[in-house]
């Protein structure tokens, strides 16, 4: 027998669109809740057409609405939030990543729908949060990134600073959602409470992984900088380039570690210096370690610098791109690339599901389905009939 997915018997209604509320909907949907998507009847989720486009849907799209089923409801047509107030009804979560403010305007506010389920966990991701000053402005990840302290340490010194290559602002602020979603549902489950609003600022949700800086500064006046690929304090850890311009992560920060690379690199004379003993030594003499380093990578191809590393047992990866990744057999033993196919019967791959859970996994049933695709079967299971679907949708309320 199948056992049932962790998140079986929950009922998920999304009201995101692009990043954050949609990714966490999808953890939701890939570990086994009910997740209904709801989108405009005018073009749905930006998402859609975002980078890029297969026979005029995103890629991307496919990944991020999987196991998803989608309806259309227009919330400014009374019949659309009529619809949609009976789906929360019978709901478990609620994500949403509105700007505040705007499913009050619409008569949806928290008061209206803890009323109408009592047991109802409204998870509510914006830009600033749902209170204070900056509440009602618009923000994306990028700004979330940059208030929460992210963009000003990522980067080089001697330049502006720079962003990540993903939107992983929004991410961020996505797992933190879910995280207080399952937080609510234990509070409402297990000690008897009732539904509650989980609320999370993108700029709080980066701020959150910003390790040590406010304490330093605040105890010291230190301002943690930019500093390239390196870990300022934790030496060595740093990307260094091969003789085939390839580059490779080397993590040698640890004392024993750090031995066994420089005899593994011919550098007794390092391995054995007292003085680089620890780390706060080696801190100290960052540059000279970096130089070795750098020279010795620089001599040699990327698979002859990584045959050493695995042999002295150093941390080190090339750095990965796409191409690198789908023929990785470590990625591969660990089934992190799931085959689907598009719409048109064309195969390809997409991510497979994080975390892994021994006895109850998550999986993919289906990829990110068409505007309105369930329209019909979801409107049936809450009563309406045919003709009464035929009606809403003439009078644009799906």
């Amino acid at each position: 027998m199948t056992p049932s997915k962790p998140l079986a018997g929950l009922k998920v209604i999304e009201l995101g669109s692009l990043i954050a509320g949609p990714f966490a909907s999808r953890i939701c949907a890939e570990f086994g809740a009910e997740v209904i998507k709801v989108e405009s009847p005018d073009g749905g989720d930006p998402l859609r057409k975002w980078r890029k486009l297969y026979e005029g849907t995103s890629l991307w799209w496919f990944v991020q609405a999987r196991n998803k089923r989608c309806i259309t409801l227009n919330l400014k047509h009374e019949d659309g939030r009529e619809v949609l107030k009976k789906l929360l009804a019978e709901a478990d979560i609620l994500i949403e990543n509105f700007r505040p403010g705007v499913l009050e305007k619409l008569g949806l506010g928290w008061d209206v729908l803890h009323a109408l389920n009592p047991k109802l966990v409204m998870v509510r991701l914006s830009g600033f949060g749902q209170s204070g000053p900056l509440k009602d402005q618009p923000g994306f990840g990028a700004v979330g990134e940059s208030m929460g302290g992210l963009r000003y340490i990522t980067g080089f010194e001697d330049r502006p600073p720079v962003r990540t290559g993903i939107s992983i602002g929004d991410s961020i602020a996505a797992l933190w959602g879910v995280i207080g979603a399952l937080m609510a549902l234990r509070q409402r489950e297990v000690n008897g409470g009732a539904g509650q609003v989980v609320d999370v600022a993108l700029y709080e949700a980066v701020f959150a992984m910003m390790e040590s800086m406010i304490p330093e500064f605040d105890v010291f006046g230190f301002i943690r900088e930019r500093s390239g690929n390196i870990m300022p304090g934790i030496t060595p850890s740093s990307i260094h380039t091969c003789a085939d311009g390839k580059h490779i992560q080397i993590g040698a920060n640890g004392d024993a570690i750090f031995q066994r690379f420089m005899r593994a690199i011919d550098r007794e004379d390092l391995a054995s210096d007292p003085s680089l003993a620890d780390n706060a030594g080696r801190d100290t003499r960052r540059d000279e370690l970096y130089g070795v380093i750098d020279r010795w990578a620089g001599s040699l191809p990327l698979t002859e610098v990584e045959a050493v590393l695995v042999r002295a047992e150093v941390p080190a990866s090339r750095i990965y791109s796409a191409e690198d990744m789908l023929g990785d057999p470590q990625f591969l033993a660990r089934e992190m690339f799931l085959s689907a196919k598009l719409p048109d019967g064309k195969p390809f791959r997409m991510p497979g599901i994080v975390p892994k859970l021994s006895e109850t996994p998550g999986s993919v049933e289906w990829t990110g389905p068409q505007l309105g695709e369930h329209n019909a079967q979801v409107l049936g299971e809450l009563g309406y009939s045919a003709e009464r679907i035929a009606e809403l949708q003439a009078r644009g309320a799906i």
